[in-house]
């Protein structure tokens, strides 16, 4: 029977709201009945619930932790996440590739609901589709989600309201560090399907990346979290494939090959007048990136740690 992410992660999305009080998160009611866990906003969030809610993105797929981190002196622990279907949990549920809008409100939606929505051509390629009666949805804010949002997701994924579950985390938030920086193992498999590499040849995955400290702003909070990512992130891959091919992949996927890097992250995004979209995609990649051959046994290393940029965004 083939895996449905909805299926496992509504159970995970029940534990978190059984054991919201110790995690401190906030369970509410929002627009047209829909629930609401706050993850940060109003309340502080825990360490633990940014795990949980980082293992729902992955759609159940997927296992993070918190590690210690002795290289880099401004933090000490950073986040190691892997998968055991990688592909799926990355790009099927954890990508935050739904644009959801008002005249006052942006997120990119991600989570199990993308499955369900299929508004992504990336649902083609991976071949995946989902039915549920409830789902949830991630979003890096920091304010309640409006009546249109909860509206349009209830009509394109034909979830009812009341079946619907928003999980709030702001990047001011540990919840919303952890969470966003767990993304490291996803960025490289999307920049692989960006290179037009096929995502078929990707076996197993695991990734780590430096936890920042917490932010006293959202765009604070955003490039730091991008920045550990970006500067501080190490993929391996398990692929399958000629030599010739991986080594060539493994040269194009690190950060350091794209013409926005160089600078902490917050620098770039002000520079384009925070417009998201103009920033080079080749920057959301790990900062070294390592490709093992599944069929020689042989590996390709690109890239590298840029210790003293994460040092200039995280002080």
């Amino acid at each position: 029977m083939e895996y449905k992410i909805n299926k496992h992660t509504n159970k995970l999305v029940g534990m978190l709201i059984k054991e919201s009080k110790k995690l401190n998160l906030s369970i509410t009611n929002g627009p047209m009945g829909c629930r609401i866990i706050d993850a940060g906003i109003k309340v502080d969030g825990s360490i633990e619930a940014g795990i949980k809610i980082s293992e729902i993105c992955l759609g159940g797929l997927g296992r993070v932790s918190l590690v210690p981190d002795q290289k880099i002196n401004i933090t000490s622990y950073g986040i190691s996440v892997f998968s055991s279907r990688p592909v799926l949990a990355c790009l099927g549920s954890q990508y935050a590739g739904w644009s959801l809008s008002t005249d006052d409100f942006f997120s990119l939606g991600s989570g199990p609901v993308r499955s369900i929505a299929q508004k992504e051509k990336i649902f083609k390629v991976l071949n995946y589709e989902d039915n549920s009666s409830s789902t949830c949805v991630v979003l890096e804010v920091d304010k309640f989600p409006p009546k249109e949002i909860v509206e349009k997701i209830s009509n394109d994924t034909k979830v009812k309201p009341k079946n619907l579950t928003f999980i709030l985390t702001p990047t001011t938030s540990i919840s919303g560090n952890i969470q966003v920086v767990a993304r490291v193992l996803e960025v490289a498999i999307h920049k692989v399907h960006e290179l037009k590499f096929p995502l078929d040849r990707i076996t197993h995955g695991h990734g780590y990346a430096p936890l920042p400290p917490i932010s006293k702003n959202f765009v604070m909070g955003m490039g730091r979290t991008n920045d550990a990512i970006i500067y501080g992130g190490i993929v391996q891959l398990t692929m399958k494939g000629p030599d010739k091919d991986l080594k060539n992949l493994s040269k194009n996927l690190p950060s350091n090959k794209s013409k926005d890097y160089g600078r902490p992250f917050k620098e770039v995004f002000e520079s384009y007048g925070g417009d998201f979209y103009k920033i080079d995609g080749s920057l959301f990649s790990p900062a070294v990136v390592i490709i093992n051959s599944q069929e020689s046994g042989k590996s390709f290393l690109s890239g590298k740690v840029n210790e003293k940029l994460i040092k200039t965004s995280f002080t």
